[in-house]
């Protein structure tokens, strides 16, 4: 039988611990300002999930140990010796009360075990279970990154494949040369030893090109699902913490005589478990909050027309490169004169300030430390519950915002960066590459006779259920280019939805539907707003995932002039240690018609360089060994490299840096803050010219 204790018994300790420093530090008189608000949350936090397991003791003290602490934080200021000497044993009698808690025998006990916060939120076991099969371990991620650059080496070893079969039709050919009916007046012995030794390297490459093609198919194929393994380890459905926010629902409910209805959709969303756990925490104290402020009691609903239970939804979806939790209520809304009189009273609100508009108000509110509640409850009236909030956020890149209407509810929204996700997705084809697009996003597939378009001197559009939608092949949409000129019997056709509305999208191919893990794109690189993400495909290659709402944006734009030139006879070298850069970099440079290579350090792109003749060479700057500025000096000392146009992409673009690049010999020099995709191809086509 499960032990619904467990996390709680982790978590508590974890909170006790931090109560007891902040408190030692609180008696010391450090940081009472900043000390005070952070140990009123970790109270509240504690008294909630005490609450949830039906711990009454541990939470009445919780409430005692919040009830002291207010007061320092009205000052700021120091504690009392007597203050300091009632919570520390207000905490000593809760840490009694938690090592009375009876214990699995395989639960850590030590002080370095990570806890699983608000995992008291979820008794379950199957949740549970959900928990601990979803790891984030350093471990893991150097893993993955093993399993992602051994899969590009792999599909390194595939592209090897043409060159043996190429060398077989050689070698056929060389036999034919040799055949002793073409050579009558010759040596015939000799010619026939060479036409044996032709014959066997015929047959040998033919088996190795047999046996290569099978093994690197099946390893390839057996390592793609290893990598999509691994993603998935690190990912946990957004339903599993449904159960936990319906419980806080209607524990909160109950204890406030009121009535509530939870509803939830978007549970097939998956997100690492770090961030989930980070945002279930946040989405506990939201959803409390909408019970104790916004839901109305039973009869003030019923005299306002409104059902007696009032409602909580919570939508989870993908929005380009976030996830968004959208947490709704059907209640009042929020007490914006309550919260003007808060606000005066604090100090937030001068005189002269004017009337404040409402979305200054929730602005103050969102800040924290002001409560619409008229009394203290066992849920409410601290003003710490959108500190929590923002704090749980805070730890994962996310951010909240909130919006009210009076007397319909209020609205609250928290967003997080999907670093990593997994979705099903729709692959098409455009330009030689791959692309592919949310299937949540994806309204239909069809192909599209021309004759159904109707054109304009603007734009041209398909009728698609009473209304016009405008269409625009993906080539022009990704990199301003017109597609290829041809007459077309039908085009491959996606009909994407996003928050502007509908597009349709032309692509040259459908290739159907896949169950992908998305990557977050490198923090430096300002991306296209057209691109959501990366994925992988069974190579290890690059495949960019696509933002509906960016391709609409997009679409908006006027289309920039095709261009037209030389570029796919053009060869460039990419150096760079980190593998989603060289990712990005070759999938960009792919889709405008380059031929690329790839080199991991200076040194080996230095090698490569005197192998090969290249068009450009693009060096990172920071890279372990030689460096970027080293490289070009030496590129720039070889006379057989020195004409060759080489351009710095790195994070450092100070005066300095860009001073010694040009030192250097460097002829351009890209900041990968100041990323744009146009500008970076324009200045490598500049420089191949």
């Amino acid at each position: 039988m499960a032990d619904p204790l467990k996390y709680f018994r982790i978590e508590a300790r974890e909170i006790l611990e931090q109560l007891e420093r902040g408190l030692l530090e609180l008696e010391r008189g450090l940081g009472s300002a900043e000390n005070v608000p952070r140990l009123l949350r970790l109270a509240h936090t504690l008294k909630g999930a005490a609450r949830v397991v039906r711990q009454s003791e541990i939470a009445n003290l919780s409430h005692q140990l919040e009830d002291l602490l207010v007061p320092l934080r009205e000052g700021p200021r120091e504690a009392s010796a007597q203050e300091s000497q009632r919570l520390l044993e207000l905490l000593d009698a809760i840490a009694k009360q938690i090592a009375g808690l009876a214990a699995a025998p395989d639960e850590p006990t030590s002080a370095g075990v990570a806890p699983t916060p608000l995992a008291a939120a979820s008794p379950t076991p199957s949740e549970d279970v959900a928990r601990a099969g979803s790891p984030a371990s350093p471990e893991i991620d150097t893993l993955m990154d093993g399993v992602i650059e051994l899969g590009f080496q792999l599909g390194g070893a595939r592209r090897c494949l043409p060159s043996i079969e190429r060398s077989r039709s050689l070698a056929e050919q060389l036999g034919q040369r040799l055949d002793p009916r073409r050579h009558q007046d010759s040596g015939l012995d000799g010619l026939t030893a060479l036409r044996s030794l032709a014959t066997e390297l015929e047959s040998s490459l033919a088996k190795l090109d047999r046996e290569l093609s099978n093994n690197l198919e099946q390893a390839t194929r057996e390592l793609g699902q290893v990598r999509d393994g691994v993603d998935r380890l690190r990912l946990v459905s957004a339903s599993s913490m449904f159960g936990s926010l319906e419980r806080a629902a209607r524990d909160a409910a109950v204890s406030l005589g009121k009535q509530a209805q939870f509803e939830a959709r978007g549970g097939d969303v998956r997100l690492e478990a770090e961030v989930l756990t980070a945002v279930q925490r946040a989405l506990v104290q939201a959803v409390r909050n909408a019970v104790a402020h916004g839901i109305e009691a039973a009869p003030e609903r019923q005299a306002s027309g409104k059902p007696p239970a009032g409602r909580l939804t919570l939508e989870v979806a993908r929005r380009g490169r976030h996830i968004c939790f959208v947490c709704r209520d059907d209640g009042r809304g929020v007490n914006l004169s309550q919260v003007r009189r808060e606000a005066e009273r604090q100090g937030r609100l001068g005189p002269g300030t004017g009337e404040p508009t409402q979305h200054e108000l929730l602005s103050l509110l969102l800040r924290g430390g002001i409560s619409t509640s008229a009394a203290v409850t066992e849920v409410s009236g601290r003003g710490v519950g959108l500190d929590l909030i923002r704090e749980a956020l805070a730890g994962v890149g996310g951010s909240v915002a909130l919006e009210t209407h009076p007397g319909r509810g209020t609205t609250l929204e928290l967003q997080v960066p999907a670093s990593l996700a997994a979705l099903d997705a729709l692959v098409v084809e455009a330009m030689g590459q791959l692309y592919a697009l949310p299937l949540t996003s994806v309204v239909q597939a069809t192909l599209l006779n021309p004759a159904e378009l109707s054109r304009t001197s603007e734009a041209s559009s398909m009728h698609f259920e009473g209304q016009l939608v405008r269409f625009m092949p993906l080539a022009r949409l990704l990199r301003g280019l017109e597609p290829e000129r041809r007459e077309r019997s039908a085009w491959p056709c996606v009909l994407v939805r996003g928050e502007r509305g509908l597009l349709a999208v032309g692509v040259d191919r459908l290739l159907g539907g896949e169950s992908i893990v998305s990557r977050a794109l490198p923090e430096a690189l300002q991306a296209d707003p057209t691109i959501a993400g990366l994925t992988l495909d069974a190579d290890g290659s690059p495949r960019l995932l696509l933002d509906p709402d960016g391709l609409l944006a997009t679409a908006e734009l006027v289309p920039l002039p095709a261009p037209r030139g030389e570029a796919a006879r053009h060869v460039v070298l990419v150096i760079d240690d980190s593998l989603t850069t060289r990712m990005l970099e070759q999938s960009i440079l792919e889709s405008a018609g380059y031929e690329v290579d790839l080199a991991t350090s200076g040194e080996q792109g230095l090698e490569k360089a005197r192998a090969r003749r290249y068009d450009l060479l693009l060096v990172d700057v920071e890279m372990p060994g030689m460096d970027g500025f080293t490289f070009v000096e030496r590129v720039r000392a070889d006379p057989s490299l020195a004409s060759t146009p080489t351009v710095l992409v790195t994070s450092r673009a100070s005066s300095d840096d860009l001073a010694r690049g040009r030192a250097a010999g460097a002829n351009a020099h890209i900041a990968k803050g100041e990323f744009d995709q146009l500008e970076f191809l324009a200045t490598i086509g500049r420089l191949v010219k």
